[in-house]
C-alpha cells in the first residue's frame, strides 16, 4: 500500500519507505543539476564515460542517464564519483537554488543572458579551460587571456568599451 510521497520528487512510497519494482521515479532538478555536475567535472578532466563507469562499476550508458538527470544518483555512487572525480559531494550540488521560482542555477549576471544555459556547463567552455591550462608557460597563458579580452571587447560597441576603460 502506497501511502507517502517524497517532497522533492513526487515519488511514491510504501509505508516503510521502500519503493515497489513496477513504480515510475521521477527525476527532479536536483537529479539533473547533480548530473550536469557530474558531466561538466568528468569532461574537464578529460574522462571518457566509460573510463568514469569502469572506475565506478558502471557502464557508460548508466553514466549517461545520470548526466542527463534521467536516473537519480545514489549516497553510495555520489560518493565513488567524488572519489574518482577529485571532489567533495558538496561539489554536486554548489549552484543549486532550492527555492521556489529563482533558476535552478545561480549565475553572475554578466555570464548568461535569461533564457540560456550555464554558459560554464557547456562542453566549449570546459574544453577552452583544459587547453589553456595545458599551456605550460605562464606568459603564454596570460598573453592568451589578454588576446582572448581584447576579442571580446571588440564585439562591445565603442561607446561602452571607452567607458569601461575610462573607469
Amino acid at each position: 500500500m502506497l501511502t507517502q510521497t517524497d517532497r522533492l520528487g513526487g515519488m511514491a512510497r510504501r509505508r516503510n519507505g521502500t519503493q515497489a519494482k513496477d513504480e515510475v521515479v521521477a527525476t527532479t532538478a536536483v537529479d539533473r543539476h547533480v548530473g550536469s555536475r557530474i558531466r561538466m567535472r568528468r569532461t574537464l578532466l578529460g574522462m571518457t564515460q566509460t573510463a568514469l563507469g569502469q572506475a565506478v562499476g558502471l557502464t557508460f550508458q548508466q553514466i549517461q542517464k545520470y548526466e542527463k538527470g534521467a536516473n537519480r544518483v545514489s549516497a553510495s555512487h555520489l560518493w565513488q564519483f567524488g572519489v574518482t572525480l577529485d571532489v567533495p559531494v558538496s561539489f554536486f550540488f554548489d549552484g543549486f537554488a532550492d527555492q521556489g521560482d529563482l533558476p535552478d542555477v545561480i549565475l553572475e549576471p554578466d555570464l548568461c543572458t535569461p533564457g540560456e544555459p550555464d554558459p560554464m556547463a557547456r562542453r566549449e567552455t570546459l574544453e577552452l579551460v583544459r587547453a589553456y591550462y595545458r599551456i605550460e608557460d605562464r606568459g603564454q597563458r596570460r598573453r592568451l587571456l589578454d588576446l582572448i579580452r581584447a576579442l571580446a571587447a571588440a564585439d562591445v560597441p565603442a561607446d561602452a568599451f571607452l567607458a569601461a576603460t575610462d573607469a
